[in-house]
């Protein structure tokens, strides 16, 4: 067999053109940083957190609630000869109890959410599921006072209006670092320990 030589290259037989000078060869790239949404916790995560920083709080208003109905006032109405006795309402004692049960929740989430979250970057469900919230630049836990005032915003959220809410705990379905829209305001991210 004989061989051939190569056939000649297109555009008439010349080499290609070099580029102009000061012009790059390809697309154009942009400058900054990726976003790979894989280096951040992933939603249904967050949302087992929650779930295990809500276990002590309903827990508490558990106990209120049953003291609610067990500590009922017990009185006896008398009309002539004949007497009934009867509840009347929850006692003093029970709105007592549910009243401690209630500033204790409080108080524990604004600890654990807020100011435990803050310094350290994991809630007591964050650290069991082995992510923190950190600032979205430094990486750095966000401190006490930014915990506090991001917890607090899920809060008025949750007043403000349910659909609001939902909306804020769904969006790191599909932001692309995966942030609520608390996180979005407060410039922070949830990344694994």
């Amino acid at each position: 067999m004989t061989s051939h030589p190569p056939p000649p290259p297109s555009g008439g037989g010349f080499p290609p053109s070099p580029p102009p000078s000061g012009f790059a060869q390809g697309p154009a790239r942009l400058a900054g940083p990726t976003t790979d949404s894989s280096i951040y916790t992933p939603w249904f995560t967050r949302v087992l957190a929650y779930v295990i920083d809500s276990i002590p709080v309903y827990l508490l208003l558990a106990i209120g609630v049953v003291a609610l109905i067990t500590f009922q006032k017990v009185e006896t109405l008398c009309a002539g000869d004949i007497c009934a006795t009867g509840n009347n309402g929850p006692s003093t004692t029970a709105y007592l109890i549910l009243t401690a049960c209630v500033v204790i929740l409080l108080l524990f989430s604004l600890w654990n959410r807020g100011i435990r979250q803050g310094k350290t970057g994991s809630s007591i469900g964050k650290q069991i599921m082995k992510f923190k919230v950190v600032d979205d630049v430094s990486r750095q836990p966000i401190g006490a006072g930014k915990g506090v005032v991001r917890e607090l915003i899920y809060f008025v959220f949750a007043w403000l209006c349910s659909i609001l809410l939902l909306v804020a705990v769904l969006f790191p379905l599909w932001d692309a670092k995966r942030q609520s829209l608390v996180d979005k305001i407060m410039k922070t991210v949830c990344v694994p320990l």
